[in-house]
């Protein structure tokens, strides 16, 4: 009988060290301290990543959309790249995915827009982010 009980033990331990381990294997991955966002004809803007998130106080959905259910995301937070890997065709328009042609609207420069009317340091010009 003790052996049966202390057997016993001995599974539910093994199950709930597997269980716990199963969980944290499946949290997101570490996001990158820096990214570097490339195709625009400007240059390569080298995103401080970590930043935006703890000293910026910007949120994962700020930048990151959900998934539409042709292509569902196998990750909450994926690179952009592993979606969009092909050159856009009409009605995409990942062309202007961080800001307009006029740089006045967008993801980034929307972000910037307010955080320079809070008073902020925020990039003045395009080569303050682009680097050719």
């Amino acid at each position: 009988m003790r052996r049966l009980m202390y057997g016993l033990a001995i599974a539910t331990v093994c199950t709930f060290a597997a269980v716990s381990g199963a969980r944290v294997y499946a949290q997101a991955a570490k996001p990158p301290d820096t990214v570097a966002l490339k195709g625009s004809p400007m240059g390569v803007v080298t995103l401080a990543h970590a930043k935006h998130g703890k000293e910026y106080g910007g949120q994962c959905v700020d930048c990151h959309h959900a998934s539409k259910p042709a292509k569902p995301m196998k990750t909450e937070q994926q690179k952009c790249s592993d979606c969009h890997n092909k050159a856009a065709v009409a009605p995409m328009k990942t062309k202007n995915a961080f800001h307009d042609a006029t740089a006045k609207n967008g993801t980034c420069i929307s972000c910037h827009t307010k955080a320079a009317a809070a008073g902020k340091k925020t990039p003045k010009v395009c080569m303050d982010c682009h680097k050719k």
